[in-house]
């Protein structure tokens, strides 16, 4: 675990951490309570049944490998894919909220839809595939720091 001088983890490890955890949790949960996973599949997807498992299975897998610094990016660019190819299925639970009015309401739905983007940035942050918003521009990591001695 990366840590800073303080002793304590880097930002970006503790994100690794703890969206580990969380890919890990909707892992087991898709393989051991598949039922309301399923009901919320599109109505396209042939197999839903299998499609949840299979997400299980990717989930567990992605977070396994945010942990090993091999495979830490491309877990990373597979767990946003991810994230992107579940969207409809987000979609679909809000649709099924608002024409039965029954289960979660909009204050889970509502954030659960804008947010999805973000899951997909700290995928990638987190795993050191992108850095940004936090990369210095090239030039500015190029300019010497200003000595007050020189002034």
């Amino acid at each position: 675990m990366t840590s800073r001088p303080n002793g304590r983890p880097a930002p970006r490890t503790t994100a690794r951490v703890v969206l580990a955890c969380v890919f890990f949790g909707a892992g087991v949960l898709h393989l051991t309570v598949p039922g309301p996973f399923a009901r919320i599949t599109p109505h396209w997807v042939s197999d839903p049944a299998l499609v949840v498992a299979l997400t299980g299975i990717a989930e567990l897998l992605g977070a396994a490998g945010l942990m090993f610094p091999r495979l830490r990016r491309a877990a990373g660019w597979a767990l946003a894919l991810y994230a992107v190819c579940v969207y409809p299925a987000n979609i679909q639970h809000a649709v099924n909220f608002m024409m039965s009015g029954t289960g979660l309401g909009w204050a889970y739905h509502g954030p659960r839809l804008l947010l999805q983007p973000v899951i997909v940035w700290w995928c990638l942050w987190a795993s050191t595939a992108i850095d940004w918003p936090f990369q210095q521009p090239q030039a500015a990591a190029r300019v010497p720091p200003i000595s007050m001695d020189r002034i």
